[in-house]
């Protein structure tokens, strides 16, 4: 290691600040999805798939078992498990699609929704409130920031293994 105080951002210590900030908060959101998970008793990936699903339907999309498989990156036989244990607690539904009676889709039961919204609500509340006090003509240029820090995250497609010394 260096003794540059900032690894990679020597050049100016605001920005490795920022970039510190984000990691910290991505940490922390990983930290509290895992704790989430745990107290409600469910695993990381059934959590994700509920979310999903009620994200899709909140958009006035359908949920398929393949959208949700290509969201989890995982195969048709985990998701079609996935979606057994998450129908067995009464969390999701399997349904004929409304208009194209071949098709299956997934939807969130609202037994569900009563659950997630009784053990989130207070900690959205608090979210949104510290987003409130962001002032309102910062917003635009945070909202701009994180689209762009969120599409290079996704654009990133992985880098070569290391080499042992």
């Amino acid at each position: 290691m260096t003794d540059v105080p900032h690894y990679w951002y020597a050049d100016d210590p605001s920005v490795a600040d920022l970039l510190q900030a984000v990691r910290r908060f991505r940490r922390a959101d990983v930290d509290m999805r895992r704790r989430m998970s745990a107290g409600m008793s469910m695993n990381g990936t059934d959590m994700q798939a509920l979310q999903f699903v009620m994200a899709t339907e909140a958009a006035g999309g359908h949920a398929h078992p393949r959208d949700i498989s290509a969201y989890l990156n995982i195969s048709t036989a985990s998701t079609t498990k996935l979606l057994d244990r998450l129908a067995a607690s009464g969390h999701l539904e399997r349904a004929t699609h409304p208009t194209d009676r071949r098709s299956v889709v997934v939807t969130s039961t609202p037994h569900a929704h009563q659950q997630i919204r009784s053990r989130l609500q207070a900690m959205h509340q608090a979210m949104a409130a510290i987003a409130a006090a962001v002032p309102p003509e910062a917003r635009p240029a945070l909202r701009t920031f994180l689209d762009a820090m969120s599409d290079h995250l996704d654009s990133e497609s992985g880098v070569e293994p290391l080499t042992p010394a």
